[in-house]
């Protein structure tokens, strides 16, 4: 085959090229190279020279036999090679990675063949072998397929140089006690051939020079293919591929960067919906797609070894964590869904809406308005209905959800650390603290850092980046991140002057459009305000998103981290920084800034000298940072999993339609995967901060709305199976990697936690009316009958309407009042200290802040207790990894005296041979004497 695409026709070297099923057979090639085809990767097919040579040979009639056998039996091979073969066209050695191109008719298109020809040289240096799909023989008849298998030779060194475990005995330690309830999560479980897809192993570190001490049933098998592709990526990475501007280049990310390539993907081992025709074939991919990928299996367990055998630790760390953290989301939803409960029941026992929706309290009393001239006086029983909800959310369950909530937090991450160390076992990650990928310099690093210096470790050179390059770049770095995080606070300030700018126009509207009583007394102008204002801001959440995450990316990478964890740590920390101030800066204004700086009538405060500030709906602001989380959590859950799944499948399905002319048994498996979405490096990271950003939802306001668990449960049960689906049928399969944890998510969760107590602490002291309640039903009651009767009436203070400036006088009032009331703990006009603080005041701000104390105090001392009696590593496997590791040991040591002592034995054999040599020349030259 060409490089360049172009046709010769008649000639071997073309037929062979574009040949996808068995290789060319009979005793006539059995001599034949192809060490100097054009085509490095064309390991099944004749180089150019002996090609021509050999046609050179057959002249006439004979040759053009012989070309016609050939075509014959090329395409009698093509139609018998399945589509799901994942093997070269010998069908022994199986193809490990695939990159794909098409001809470039620009400019630029013969540096590229120059790269493609150097890189794929030296891959085949590397010890790599390459088998090239002519792109006649491709779905579009443009795109070429290099096809990359790893020999035993290159897999074994490798797999030393990345410390990769592999098995030396079975494991001979007994499993725990089967419990007696398992009967009754037998319908959750999965088949055991599918949970545990392998036995379990001893491992040890690969050794190029131990190799008969490993149980290598089958150098075919030995590694898995996640292994493989692993091994394959990691040269692949590194490889040269020339040198342009003075520097040397390397590296598959580049060469896709730059379009040399345009995809590199290890492929699927079969279709999703059905299993492979080859026998050799595991069907790993099916068999995830119907025990794991669909959304009725819902309530199955997880295969976590399975996904880890087939995507890594990585993938499989993320799914265990995911899972887990599901499971304890189920125990929170219990709670926050029977407190819910308790306020819906006691709905009708609460005596401040009772007061409220009196109309001969709640309608005698007359509020101030609630902006400046265009408002009007109103009723307080309007806000019947909104008070009533109200109470579904503020009641005594509430302070007992948040301290429960703390608790959870603290359980949640305690045992995941325990099931973390139990996966750690079982995965042979014991001793694995970074990966040698991950720790290794990163090849952008590598090839962008001109100066080196002296490791002091290894004592090798190695590329460094100067200290004041450094310093220059974090700080452009720090500023882009400082910049975007103060256009998402102006961008909070301009949906705060909107819910100002348009209060007035809500209230104006409702007060004289023929609303239904019903509809009007359930949608206030506060409320209408309160969802359109969240409506607003999730969709410039949205777009912040959106523009934000690119840059994060382009600034990370400008930084040059000098390892794959350090880039990883970078973005994640700016990304998380970013979003955190992005998705909960609305909730913190209404839950701690919202009406605890509006001033009292005739003397309001303003934002800009222009727009009143806002005040809170007489039954408090807790109703309003409910709908503000319910809106924009639930908003982000159902646009994320659209995204996931909807978009990717749509262009799939675009994919799919295009290539539906194809007939099947042309249609290669490596083209289905081709036309497959990117996962990406960074897919993993996504989802990570979409959870990340979903716990803190579900602990830093849980105060405010117990039923945030079970919508995260809900959302999670879907989330679990959306991630596997498109996981195994719309994305290409990842590169597998390794990791042992969750990295610097534990961290994030950490301080989230210990954030969590704090808010929620100020949220029910200064959010919701639980304190000044219960200050009134202790200190400031009437009635000793019905200590909470009266409570209304003592929570609002007066204003006398004469006080009134013309700016904030109403302009068109229907009626005249000469005092209204206003949510505040103010002396009344008449007093001496007209319109200060009352007493009442500074109870309540006293009671709130020791409330804060005791809260935070008690329940921090409950976390720490609860985490210092927890241990982080359970005992059974700390007995497992010290059986392990001298059984284990044993081994090693008994394979090193068995090796000894046979080199002794044949020491002691070759002394005695030279003695006996010895000897007999010495007999033969005394006979000779003689």
């Amino acid at each position: 085959m060409n490089r360049l695409g172009r046709k010769d026709d008649e000639t071997l070297i073309e037929m062979a090229s574009a040949s996808d099923g068995g290789e060319v057979n009979g005793p006539l090639f059995e001599n034949i190279s192809n060490t100097d085809s054009e085509h490095p990767g064309n390991s099944e097919g004749l180089s150019t020279t002996e090609t021509t040579l050999l046609i050179s040979d057959l002249q006439g009639n004979t040759g053009r036999r012989f070309n016609l056998f050939l075509k014959r039996r090329l395409r009698i091979d093509r139609q018998h090679q399945s589509k799901d073969s994942i093997f070269f066209r010998d069908g022994v050695r199986q193809i490990d990675f695939v990159l794909s191109y098409v001809d470039d008719p620009n400019k630029e298109g013969e540096k590229k063949v120059e790269r493609r020809r150097e890189f794929e040289n030296n891959l085949e240096k590397a010890g790599l072998e390459l088998e090239t799909e002519d792109k006649k023989e491709s779905e579009n008849g443009k795109t070429y397929f290099v096809k990359v298998h790893a020999p035993w030779e290159v897999l074994t060194t490798y797999a030393e140089v990345l410390n990769i475990k592999v098995p030396i005995k079975e494991n001979d330690i007994t499993c725990a006690v089967e419990n007696p309830l398992d009967c009754m999560t037998r319908p959750f479980r999965l088949p055991e051939n599918v949970m545990h897809p392998e036995p379990d192993y001893f491992t040890a570190p690969f050794s190029k020079e131990k190799q008969e001490l490993y149980l290598i049933h089958d150098e075919h098998t030995f590694f898995s293919p996640s292994v493989r592709n692993r091994i394959v990526y990691y040269i692949l990475s590194r490889c040269p591929y020339g040198t342009e501007e003075g520097k040397k280049k390397f590296g598959l990310k580049r060469l896709l960067n730059n379009g040399t390539y345009t995809a590199a993907y290890p492929l699927h081992d079969c279709q999703y919906w059905k299993k492979s025709n080859d026998p050799k074939c595991d069907n790993e991919r099916y068999t995830l797609y119907r025990e794991w990928a669909r959304f009725f299996q819902f309530y199955k367990e997880q295969p976590l070894d399975l996904i880890r055998k087939y995507y890594g630790e990585r993938i499989g760390i993320y799914f265990a964590w995911l899972g887990f953290y599901t499971e304890m989301l189920f125990f929170a939803a219990v709670v926050g869904f029977v407190c819910f409960l308790y306020g819906a029941f006691t709905m009708n026992e609460n005596m401040s809406s009772q007061e409220i929706c009196d109309t001969n309290i709640g309608g005698d009393i007359i509020m101030c308005p609630l902006c400046d001239r265009k408002c009007d006086y109103w009723r307080l029983n309007s806000t019947c209905e909104s008070s009533q909800y109200s109470h579904l959310f503020d009641n005594v369950a509430t302070l007992f959800f948040a301290i429960f909530m703390g608790i959870w937090v603290t359980l949640f991450l305690e045992f995941w650390k325990r099931r973390q160390a139990r996966l750690k076992y079982e995965w042979d990650l014991v001793d694995f603290e970074e990966e040698q990928q991950q720790l290794q310099l990163r090849p952008e690093y590598e090839a962008k850092c001109t100066q080196k210096r002296k490791n002091p470790v290894t004592q090798e050179m190695e590329p460094y980046l100067p200290l004041t390059s450094q310093a220059v770049r974090f700080c452009i770095s720090g500023t882009t991140v400082l910049f975007w995080i103060s256009l998402i606070i102006a961008s909070m300030i301009a949906v705060i002057v909107y819910r100002l700018a348009v209060y007035a126009a809500f209230a104006s509207f409702m007060e004289n459009a023929q609303t239904p009583t019903p509809i009007r007394r359930l949608l206030t102008p506060q409320l209408a305000t309160s969802v359109t204002a969240s409506f607003l801001n999730f969709v410039i959440i949205m777009i912040l998103n959106f523009l934000y995450e690119r840059i994060a990316i382009w600034i990370t990478d400008m930084e040059i981290p000098r390892t794959h964890l350090e880039y990883e740590n970078r973005l994640t920390m700016k990304m998380f920084l970013f979003q955190f101030v992005n998705y909960y800066s609305s909730c913190f204004y209404v839950a701690f800034f919202k009406g605890k700086f509006a001033g009292y009538p005739g003397f309001y405060t303003y934002m800009f000298n222009t727009w009143r500030n806002e005040e809170c709906d007489p039954a408090g602001c807790l109703i309003e940072l409910t709908t503000q989380l319910t809106i924009i959590m639930a908003g982000k859950q159902i646009w994320g999993n659209v995204q996931e799944a909807v978009l990717p499948w749509i262009w799939n399905w675009w994919g799919r339609r295009r290539a539906g002319s194809s007939p099947e048994n042309l249609y290669s498996r490596w083209e289905h995967d081709h036309d497959l979405q990117t996962f990406g490096p960074l897919g993993l990271f996504y989802e990570y901060l979409e959870m990340v950003i979903q716990f803190g939802f579900i602990t830093l306001f849980v105060a405010s709305f117990p039923l945030a668990p079970l919508l995260a449960l809900m959302n999670n049960i879907l989330e679990i199976r959306v991630d596997s689906w498109k996981l195994t049928t719309q994305f290409r399969r990842p590169v597998a990697a390794k990791a042992h944890s969750i990295g610097i998510w534990q961290e994030i969760l950490n301080g989230m936690a210990i954030l969590s107590v704090v808010t929620n602490a100020f949220i029910v002291a200064f959010t919701s009316d639980m304190i000044p309640r219960l200050v009134y039903y202790y200190a400031y009651y009437t009635d000793p009958n019905s200590p909470m009767s009266g409570y209304i009436n003592s929570s609002l203070s007066i204003f006398q309407t004469s006080d009134f400036s013309d700016a904030n006088k109403p302009e068109q009032s229907t009626e005249h009042y000469d005092t209204c009331r206003y949510r505040d703990y103010r002396y009344p006009p008449d007093h001496e200290r007209k319109y200060t603080h009352t007493m009442q005041f500074w109870h309540i701000l006293a009671a709130k802040m020791a409330f804060i104390i005791i809260m935070e105090h008690v329940v921090f001392i409950v976390k720490f207790f609860i985490a210092w009696m927890i241990p982080d590593v359970p005992s059974e496997v700390k007995a497992k990894i010290k059986r392990e590791k001298y059984l284990t040991q044993k081994i090693l040591h008994e394979y090193e005296l068995n090796k000894l002592r046979q080199k002794l034995c044949e020491s002691r054999t070759y002394a005695s041979m030279e003695k006996e040599v010895i000897a007999s020349e010495g007999r033969v030259e005394l006979a000779e004497v003689m």
